[in-house]
């Protein structure tokens, strides 16, 4: 085994390591029959409610998960190409220079809206069961 194992956050580095390594790049397995999506696709259409350019992306995703999803280049250009084939995201303004810049589309938000459904209800039921014990 080669992937990744040292310091925090080892299961999910090696989540990514392994998801470029097959060039699933996360988000080939999002939504289907309706299902859910992976944490990093949802992060990257969450990020893209503004345009960004994919250091922009990169930088939110590791800001607001404080570190513990930190994305390679290879990952988030791949994962940015399969959302873009999708349709849940586009180029934004003048892509024509090195930094291209991304803004989630009226379908993707349609999918980021139907996660966060999906998200609530899950706390929902998981609130029912553990309660106040956390």
């Amino acid at each position: 085994d080669r992937s990744p194992s040292r310091g925090l956050g080892d299961v999910y580095k090696r989540q990514i390591y392994y998801s470029n390594r097959n060039k699933e790049a996360g988000v080939m397995r999002d939504n289907a029959k309706g299902g859910a999506l992976t944490e990093v696709t949802f992060f990257i259409l969450l990020s893209l409610y503004t345009p960004k350019h994919g250091y922009a992306v990169m930088q939110f995703i590791e800001d607001n998960t404080k570190g513990r999803l930190a994305l390679g280049a290879g990952t988030l250009y791949g994962a940015l190409n399969s959302l873009q084939e999708k349709g849940w995201i586009a180029p934004f303004g003048d892509s024509a220079g090195r930094k291209k810049e991304y803004l989630i589309t009226t379908q993707g938000k349609e999918i980021a809206e139907k996660e966060l459904i999906r998200l609530n209800e899950l706390v929902g039921v998981a609130n029912e069961i553990i309660g106040g014990a956390v």
